[in-house]
């Protein structure tokens, strides 16, 4: 093949490589604006919004050192997507956080706490008590814990269950973590070993003066959500904790995503098995983020939500949710922010969203690995003056 025939058909191809690469680009930041029911793949985009980033930027290198005009298609998706991309990146190289926070903010903080580490307990008991030693460190005000394990009636100790896995009771949850109110909230069906409970949990140093547990067909648990108002001198304000639809990946899903193949039939049907979770995932949280958007509008106070998404900041349920309301993470945090410790280094599925009546005064990811979602917490001030 001449040699002006083959760097023809290579820069045609990267210039549609490129082209294609930007147009993904583009769908995955405004993820929430393409995605519907028919268009759940947009889903993938969004998870790969990031990467999809990086490959622009080294277009943009290569086209300078090739052909500079070129460079031009990279530089028009990026600027294009300024807003959205501060949410997965602000443009913020540090941040700082004072563990002793303003007397007049709230401290608030979220954790998917996975169950307390209760299954593994008697193996290495220290988990537990690193976890409940953090959040006694930070000292939140509020605090929204997902995937919350207890039992909320007084523990019997001749239980072989309890003597067998060391359980909390609420009780002793809210003793130890000094909270003198809180909302635990679950269904019946989810019991955990033995008259142990699933659920959502919002513990409180101020009064609690209003609990709800908003559930939906076909009632599991990432249908279920709840809501608390909470009195804090002469403000009252609404704080929703939430989590979305998980993709409950198996060993083997999370083997098979760390060594791709479709190198055997069995290959093809793993393939097949995790894109109908994404796709299921995806099309559950849709409908979640909508029934949470309706309840946090019908809010009469300014609101807080926390909790654990499963999905990223230019997804769908992100972006819904989000509706109106500051960000923590964007608002004072710093580099990506990731929030769960598996998969990727660009997992930031848990946030602290906060009316615009709030001032959102410091953010703080704590790297921690005690359960296999980092905490997060955020100082809030007092309302703005309307």
């Amino acid at each position: 093949m001449p040699k002006s025939l083959f760097r023809r058909i290579s820069k045609k191809f990267f210039i549609i490589t490129n082209i294609f690469a930007a147009l993904f680009y583009v769908m995955g930041c405004y993820g929430g604006f393409f995605f519907k029911a028919g268009l759940w793949p947009v889903g993938f985009l969004s998870l790969a919004a990031f990467y999809l980033l990086v490959v622009l930027l080294l277009f943009i290198v290569f086209w300078l050192f090739v052909k500079r005009g070129l460079s031009i298609i990279s530089f028009i998706a990026i600027i294009s997507t300024i807003k959205p991309l501060t949410s997965i990146v602000p443009f913020r190289f540090s941040s700082t956080f004072d563990i002793v926070g303003k007397t007049a903010d709230t401290r608030v903080m979220s954790w998917n706490v996975a169950q307390f580490d209760i299954l593994y307990n008697k193996q290495r008991p220290d988990i537990r008590d690193d976890m409940i030693a953090l959040i006694n460190q930070y000292k939140p005000d509020i605090a929204c814990f997902q995937e919350m394990v207890a039992a909320d009636t007084l523990i019997n100790l001749n239980n072989a269950y309890y003597r067998r896995y060391s359980f909390f009771s609420v009780f002793e949850y809210s003793a130890k973590l000094n909270f003198p109110d809180y909302f635990f909230s679950y269904d019946f069906r989810d019991d955990f070993l033995n008259h142990q409970h699933f659920g959502l949990i919002i513990f409180s140093r101020y009064p609690v003066i209003n609990k709800k547990l908003h559930s939906f067909p076909p009632y599991e648990y990432n249908y279920n959500f709840q809501s608390v108002d909470i009195v804090k001198g002469t403000d009252t304000f609404r704080v929703f904790n939430i989590h979305l639809q998980s993709l409950k990946f198996s060993d083997g899903n999370l083997a098979y995503i760390d060594n791709p193949s479709l190198e055997s039939k069995q290959d093809l049907q793993r393939s097949k098995s995790l894109i109908n979770k994404f796709r299921h995932g995806f099309l559950q949280r849709q409908v979640q983020a909508d029934r949470i958007r309706a309840e946090i509008d019908k809010s009469p106070y300014p609101v807080i939500v926390c909790g654990d998404l499963n999905d990223v900041p230019n997804s769908y349920a992100y972006q819904t949710i989000g509706s109106g309301l500051q960000n923590a993470f964007a608002e004072k945090g710093s580099g990506l922010g990731r929030t769960f410790s598996g998969i990727a280094p660009t997992l930031r599925i848990d946030n602290i969203f906060a009316a615009k009546a709030f001032t959102v005064n410091q953010f703080l990811r704590i790297p921690i690995k005690l359960s296999d979602h980092f905490p997060i917490i955020a100082d809030l001030g007092k309302e703005k003056a309307e």
